[in-house]
């Protein structure tokens, strides 16, 4: 089996990754809340200046070699990796075909799948649609494109990208992605909750967490934070893998904690007794802390006001910073719904 080089998949990434697109936001045109949970952000310190004189970083040439990944038949050469002409996916055996605005996308709207993954599981710095409902779905697009879904820290790219996604979208690539990924299951374990009081020492690249190797790994106080590392390190999270899940590390208590404070607010009256969703309602259960660290943050702080925020606002209007962090545990600690009935029932 040919195994690829990290720093060569690194650069091919580079080029074309969702993620990497964080590093080259210009700087924010507001200001960033001075209570950000930077843990739900990744926020990264700013690129050094390039070095006078240097090349600019190119690409690895591709050869033709057919690289593999383990746990796949899938052989996929370095211009495949970077999603040319379709994206990368390593397990077609996970879902059905793919409408062209997955699978490829076009020069104004790239391919809803690179980002998201062809199974819709998604990444901490990005949202994983599988399983939600196409109505959710659909409205997002639409909050998106009105500029009524924004990040409460600008420099975000990745949603800064999604609001001109929104803008160039056809009605028809929105409901086709929308019926796509809403007829994918949930993920069942793709994220692991461990309670932790000392958690791996990590590094942030392009708004993800990756735990450090070598003589820099170590531990440190995890204090009021959640730390969401990819499980099977970054090299197959640099090559898209589908089936390589996460970690978070949450503090001692705090599941259970969270589990007390949903109790308090009724989050079950919207998003059902195991926060598995409701109709447009979407699915909590599961869902990267991270993420779901961001969208209530944005909630509360007016970023996210699209149909639907009201409902949120009352919610999250006293929640605290050690709020935040246990009852995104206890959603990441809870198991979704495995595909069937339910979610045939939430497809509208």
């Amino acid at each position: 089996m040919r195994r690829i080089h990290l720093a060569l998949v690194a650069s091919a990434f580079v080029m074309l990754g969702g993620y990497a697109l964080a590093q080259q936001t210009p700087a924010p045109a507001r200001p960033v809340p001075p209570n950000l949970p930077e843990w739900a952000w990744g926020v990264m310190p700013p690129a050094p200046p390039p070095q006078p004189g240097a090349a600019p970083a190119q690409p690895p040439v591709d050869d033709g070699t057919v690289l593999h990944l383990e746990g796949s038949s899938v052989g996929l050469t370095r211009t495949q990796l970077r999603g040319i002409p379709t994206i990368p996916d390593w397990h077609p055996e996970d879902h059905g075909p793919m409408p062209d605005i997955i699978s490829k996308g076009r020069p104004a709207v790239r391919a809803c799948g690179f980002c998201h993954l062809p199974n819709g599981r998604g990444r901490p710095e990005n949202a994983g649609p599988a399983g939600l409902s196409a109505g959710y779905i659909t409205q997002q697009m639409e909050d998106f494109k009105n500029g009524v879904r924004k990040s409460s820290d600008p420099r975000k790219g990745n949603v800064n990208l999604m609001a001109g996604f929104g803008k160039e979208s056809t009605p028809e690539e929105v409901k086709a992605s929308a019926e796509y990924f809403a007829a994918l299951p949930i993920p069942q374990g793709w994220v692991k909750v461990k309670e932790v009081s000392m958690v791996p020492k990590t590094k942030v690249a392009g708004n993800v967490y990756f735990e450090l190797e070598g003589a820099q790994a170590g531990k440190e106080p995890i204090g009021n934070r959640v730390i969401e590392v990819p499980e099977h390190g970054q090299e197959r999270f640099e090559l898209r893998d589908g089936h390589a899940g996460y970690i978070a590390y949450v503090p001692v208590g705090a599941v259970k904690k969270g589990e007390a404070l949903a109790n308090k607010l009724q989050c079950s009256i919207c998003h059902g007794a195991n926060l598995e969703g409701i109709g447009p309602v979407p699915t909590l259960a599961g869902r990267s802390p991270s993420y779901m660290g961001r969208q209530l943050f944005d909630f509360q702080t007016g970023a996210r006001h699209g149909l639907w925020s009201d409902l949120m606002k009352p919610v999250v209007a006293k929640m605290t910073a050690e709020d935040l962090v246990n009852i995104t545990a206890y959603i990441a600690s809870k198991n979704p719904p495995a595909v069937g009935a339910t979610q045939t029932a939430r497809s509208n």
